[in-house]
């Protein structure tokens, strides 16, 4: 298991959490179901990328990505560190260790990543 693997989890279950007290504190519905369903996208693609598909790691970067934008955007209207301010800290990591993860699997001496996934491999 790689640090990917690890960052996507992890963020994944901090989303879930951050819905459901967002949830408790301002019984906001919408903090449930958008912490919820990141949240399951993220362990979701944690998996999978243990199972060995190069999209779990796709999917992992864009929803993560998607969520640090969110959480940059709303640290900036609000200015309130909690939890945007954590969330996209932490979202930034996560990305960064994903991505130096997803680089390390670039084929050597040329070549696209993406050509070399599984699903291209065995259609040659």
């Amino acid at each position: 298991m790689n640090l990917g693997i690890v960052a996507a989890f992890a963020y994944g279950i901090l989303a879930i959490l951050g819905g459901i007290i967002g949830y408790i504190q301002a019984t906001s519905i919408v903090s449930l179901l958008s912490g919820s369903i990141s949240g399951l996208l993220l362990i979701i693609a944690a998996f999978f990328q243990l199972q060995g598909h190069t999209w779990g790691s796709i999917l992992a970067v864009l929803v993560t990505a998607i969520l640090v934008v969110f959480f940059a955007f709303r640290l900036a209207k609000t200015r309130k560190f909690m939890p945007a301010g954590l969330m996209t800290i932490l979202g930034m990591l996560a990305l960064a260790v994903m991505a130096n993860q997803m680089v390390e699997r670039l084929p050597k001496g040329g070549g696209s990543w993406f050509c070399s996934s599984t699903i291209f491999r065995n259609s040659r």
